[in-house]
């Protein structure tokens, strides 16, 4: 019993956290614990959200406002497939945030790889800092798959990768190279961005 009200209040706390996000992405500014919403009852009763919770959450919002190629192994299959390559540092939240979730009209399934090369029908994937000595074998066996790869290792936009958490104060951003996503054949809306702490609009800039 105990287990099933923790299970419902980890998916009550990410739809709450969802929502806080999406306000991020349409131009409101994000501060982990949506504190800035003052006398909304929705955020005052929720505990303070942590940096994965709203990590999980971005990762979810970031395939609202990508479009990837059908002709793509990713694009032409049944389910939209979120994937975390390496140690996983979301733990449960990730899962209770994508449970029951669809994007591009296909069922959100969550994937955990220990293996770049069985990636090619994620359309996003995370890549854990634990890979960060092999990310550069990674991104090669990515190369034009129309995989979104994202990650919160230091560096990881100048080496090659497409979005990048990082942290400002109490708030999580997110950097994005926007010449590996397009190389990759992806659209990225103009919505997300706006919203991006930077963009980068040339390639690699060394490993």
């Amino acid at each position: 019993m105990a287990r099933a009200n923790s299970n419902s209040h980890l998916r009550h706390s990410s739809q709450s956290v969802r929502l806080c996000v999406l306000f991020l992405v349409f131009g409101f500014i994000a501060i982990l614990g949506c504190s800035f919403f003052p006398g909304t009852t929705l955020f005052a009763q929720q505990p303070k959200p942590n940096e994965y919770q709203v990590k999980a959450t971005y990762l979810y919002n970031f395939g609202r406002f990508v479009k990837w190629p059908e002709t793509t192994p990713a694009g032409k299959g049944d389910s939209f497939s979120v994937c975390v390559l390496g140690q996983d540092p979301f733990g449960p939240v990730l899962d209770s945030t994508l449970a029951g979730e669809a994007l591009d009209g296909k069922p959100v399934v969550l994937r955990r790889l220990s293996k770049p090369q069985d990636a090619g029908e994620c359309r996003i994937l995370f890549i854990s800092t634990t890979e960060e000595k092999h990310l550069k074998e990674i991104l090669t066996a990515l190369d034009e798959s129309g995989v979104l790869t994202v990650s919160d290792m230091p560096g990881f936009t100048k080496r090659g990768g497409m979005i990048q958490f990082v942290l400002e104060g109490d708030r999580v951003r997110f950097e994005i190279n926007l010449a590996s996503a397009e190389s990759a054949k992806l659209v990225l809306s103009s919505e997300l961005l706006k919203v991006a702490a930077s963009v980068k609009r040339n390639g690699r800039s060394g490993d």
